[in-house]
């Protein structure tokens, strides 16, 4: 296994990045990719332990430390092959992943983790660059017709391994470009649309066909969506956001936030906006939600050149290391400093927004905020908040942007034309493991049906709800599944 010694003798470390003055002058990405020499150590520092928890940790499942064996051995194929059996989309959650692989990493007991999401984008880097990202569609098909709606990185996993099945697969996609969440919410600081660009002409190879612009329900009828498929896998993710009702929110200048990082990635990529333009430049931004999509606002807000960003969480400061009641190998709720945090913003907790205040032009000014203190059950959970008294006070801004989450589907439409029960959180009711809805030939995965994760979670989602498709259209599946007991043997030992 790679290097015995390897973890005793090599630190943790990442690619460079740019300084933070040069990167918020674009929007690329600006993080490099490792040596040769620097590569080889990182994948030594994977220990051979006895039970790789990693695996548990992944989503995916993937097989962490046989991929880190063939990079230690400079086996490119190798590596790219043992991925790739898990991980259609290495080159998205090398890139966005929070890597609950990496907390789960025996060596993270007492040392800084193995460098797992860097070494997993550097594999499939280096596939493409070699020529190993090829179609593989079989030459014969089955015959079957399945449509995909929706294509975020559920949408796309499942038609990637439905294509990969031998099916004709049909995604349709209502905004202009293909990628959902992918091309339409993530930065492209954090992901260049060449990337999904990539990926979307070796999936065309495979036969996958994209229909862009094109809304089910409005553009083209569930009936026939039905009736010209012989199974449908609803990927349309979790779209209607969480909303702040309070004094002033019809002011202008208030925002969700994907609203704004939509319109962003729409300039980066030359496509029409048709709405208002939402911009931060030159004004006293605050971010509502300290999650990822607010430290995407944040990011983007510098980019356009905000005079001053802010960011405000209710819930009270995560501590900056495990404590005894986040024990390894669970995935730590801990102070997360992103690289949007490095380039620039005054970050607040325990902070309750109670007014949106707006000047006589019905301009938002400023926000009337107060602090609050948290009580905690015994395992250090928040349960109940206060205010703290005499805390009371306004901070100017003429831009807020609504992070905080998602509710669940947009259900006018396909979802109350379709007749799909929901559950109790409004999301599609199709149980895990089975994946499919009380509507006949109905399947659905993603954060339409889960509610709002993550891209490895759409993409482990996409993947098994595509096995039960197979298996619904064939009475068997020839694709993988993760809860395979001996599926590195089954893959490999040929």
């Amino acid at each position: 296994m790679g290097k015995v010694t390897g973890f005793q003798e090599y630190d943790r470390k990442l690619p460079a990045k740019l300084p933070p003055a040069e990167r918020i002058k674009n929007y690329n990405e600006f993080e490099s990719l490792y040596s040769d020499e620097e590569l080889n150590k990182q994948s030594a520092r994977c220990m051979n332990c006895g039970i790789p928890f990693c695996h548990n940790g992944c989503p995916l499942g993937n097989i962490i430390p046989e991929f880190n064996d063939a990079v230690y051995k400079q086996d490119w194929e190798g590596a790219y092959q043992i991925l790739s059996s898990t991980n259609n989309f290495p080159e998205f959650t090398g890139r966005i992943c929070p890597a609950p692989c990496e907390s789960a990493c025996v060596l993270g007991i007492n040392k800084p983790a193995v460098a797992i999401e860097e070494i997993e984008k550097h594999i499939i880097e280096i596939a493409y660059q070699k020529g190993l990202v090829k179609p593989t569609a079989p030459l014969v098909k089955t015959g079957k017709k399945v449509s995909v709606v929706g294509s975020g990185p559920a949408g796309l996993a499942a038609a990637a391994q439905l294509a990969k099945a031998g099916h004709e697969v049909t995604v349709y996609e209502r905004d202009d470009k293909v990628g959902g969440l992918l091309r339409y919410g993530i930065p492209d600081f954090k992901l260049e649309k060449n990337v999904i660009d990539r990926r979307i002409e070796v999936m065309e190879k495979d036969g996958v066909v994209f229909k862009t612009g094109v809304e089910v329900g409005k553009d083209i009828s569930t009936d026939d969506l039905i009736r010209n498929a012989d199974a449908v896998v609803l990927a349309g993710g979790s779209t209607i956001p969480r909303n702040l009702p309070i004094p002033g929110r019809e002011l202008k200048g208030v925002h969700f936030a994907m609203d704004f990082l939509k319109q962003q990635n729409k300039r980066v990529g030359s496509s029409p906006i048709t709405a208002e333009d939402i911009l931060a430049t030159g004004k006293d931004v605050v971010v509502i939600g300290g999650g990822d999509t607010g430290s995407d606002c944040v990011g983007t807000s510098n980019r356009q050149g905000a005079k001053s960003v802010k960011q405000f969480e209710v819930m009270m400061q995560p501590p900056a290391q495990r404590t005894e009641n986040m024990p390894w190998p669970t995935y730590p709720m801990v102070l997360k400093t992103t690289t949007s945090h490095e380039e620039g913003v005054e970050r607040f907790w325990g902070i309750n927004t109670k007014e949106f205040l707006g000047d006589e032009n019905g301009e938002l000014r400023a926000l009337k905020v107060a602090d609050v203190s948290w009580e905690v059950d015994f395992l250090g959970r928040p349960v109940k908040f206060t205010e703290v008294e005499g805390s009371e006070r306004e901070i100017p801004c003429q831009r807020v942007f609504l992070a905080m989450g998602f509710l669940h589907p947009q259900h006018t439409g396909m979802i109350e034309s379709l007749g799909v029960e929901l559950d109790a959180r409004k999301n599609v009711n199709a149980k895990e493991g089975v994946y499919r809805t009380n509507v006949s030939k109905v399947f659905s995965a993603g954060d339409m049906r889960r509610g709002q994760s993550l891209v490895v979670w759409a993409i482990s989602e996409g993947r098994e709800c595509a096995r039960k498709v197979d298996e619904f259209l064939m009475g068997h599946s020839v694709l993988e599944s993760k809860d395979s007991v001996n599926q590195f043997d089954q893959v490999f030992s040929s």
